[in-house]
C-alpha cells in the first residue's frame, strides 16, 4: 500500500450495497472505497450493475440495503450535501440546446449557489479553457457533439465539486476531442485535487488516466486494485485483456 493510500481520506465509501428491482438483484452486496484525489475507474460489461451503482452514488436511486457515503455524507439522509459535493457528466447530453453556452453555465452557477460576483469570471475562464468563449452566445443546438461534451464537463466543474463523476465521457467523440478532454480531466485532478470517478467502455483510454479500477459483473465486484495489480493478477499486459480475463469473453445482451 502506498503512502497516498494510507494518508488520503476516503471520499466514497460503499459498504454491502444491494439494489433489487422487482425481486431481481442488480447490485449484490458490493463494497469498495475511493481515496481523495484519486482517478478511479468503475468498469463492467453491459448489464453488470455498473449504471445502477453509479445512479445510487449520485442520489438518483436509493439502495435496497447497505450504506453509501460520498464526501462523508449519507446518500439517503443527506442527499443535498452529496449533490453539492459532486459534479456529474452523464452519458446522454443533458444541456439545454435552446439556451446559449453562457446561459447553460450561468443557470448551473445559480442552481449551485455560486456567489453572483464570481459567476462571470468562472464561466469566462472555463469557456476560454475549452476554446468556446467566442461561441458563448450561440445556441447549444448549433454545436457539434464534441463541443456539447466540452460544455457539459466544465459545467460539472463550475461549482468546484470535490468529486467529478463521468459516465462514458468520450463516447462518440473524435480522437482530437477525446485527447483534449482526457488532458483537461487529468489537469483538473492535479490542479484542484478533484477526485475523478469514471466509467467507460474504452479501456485503452481508461488505462492511460486511471490509477485504481474496480470491475463489477453480475452485480458483484470481481476485482479491485491498481491497474498494475489487475494485470499481474491475470498475467496480462493491458487493462483490456485483464478485464476480459476477469469477466469472460462471452458476448452480452
Amino acid at each position: 500500500m502506498s503512502d497516498h493510500q494510507r494518508t488520503s481520506p476516503k471520499v466514497i465509501e460503499v459498504n454491502h450495497l444491494v439494489k433489487k428491482f422487482n425481486g431481481v438483484t442488480a447490485v449484490d452486496d458490493i463494497s469498495f472505497s475511493v481515496n481523495q484525489g484519486d482517478i478511479f475507474a468503475f468498469l463492467g460489461p453491459n448489464g453488470a450493475g455498473k449504471s445502477t451503482s453509479m445512479k445510487i452514488l449520485t442520489t438518483v436511486l436509493n439502495p435496497t440495503s447497505g450504506e453509501v457515503r460520498v464526501n462523508g455524507y449519507d446518500i439517503v439522509n443527506e442527499e443535498h450535501k452529496v449533490r453539492e459535493a459532486i459534479g456529474v457528466v452523464f452519458q446522454e447530453h443533458t444541456i439545454d440546446e435552446y439556451l446559449t453556452a453562457y446561459e447553460n453555465l450561468y443557470y448551473h452557477c445559480a442552481l449551485y449557489k455560486v456567489p453572483r460576483k464570481e459567476r462571470k469570471e468562472r464561466i469566462e475562464n472555463m469557456l476560454n479553457i475549452i476554446g468556446l468563449w467566442d461561441r458563448r452566445n450561440h445556441l447549444v443546438k448549433t454545436f457539434s457533439g464534441g463541443m456539447k461534451r466540452r460544455v457539459e464537463i466544465v459545467r460539472g466543474l463550475l461549482h468546484y465539486p470535490q468529486i467529478l463523476v463521468l459516465d462514458e465521457p468520450t463516447a462518440g467523440l473524435d480522437a482530437q476531442t477525446r485527447f483534449f478532454l482526457w488532458n483537461y480531466i487529468e489537469q483538473a485532478n492535479l490542479d484542484y485535487k478533484i477526485t475523478i470517478f469514471l466509467t467507460s467502455h474504452n479501456l485503452e483510454e481508461v488505462e492511460k488516466v486511471s490509477r485504481h479500477t474496480a470491475i463489477i459483473d453480475h452485480g458483484k465486484i470481481l476485482a479491485n486494485g491498481t491497474n498494475q495489480e489487475l494485470k499481474e493478477m491475470t498475467n496480462t499486459n493491458t487493462l483490456e485483456r485483464a478485464f476480459l480475463e476477469i469477466t469472460g469473453y462471452s458476448l452480452r445482451a
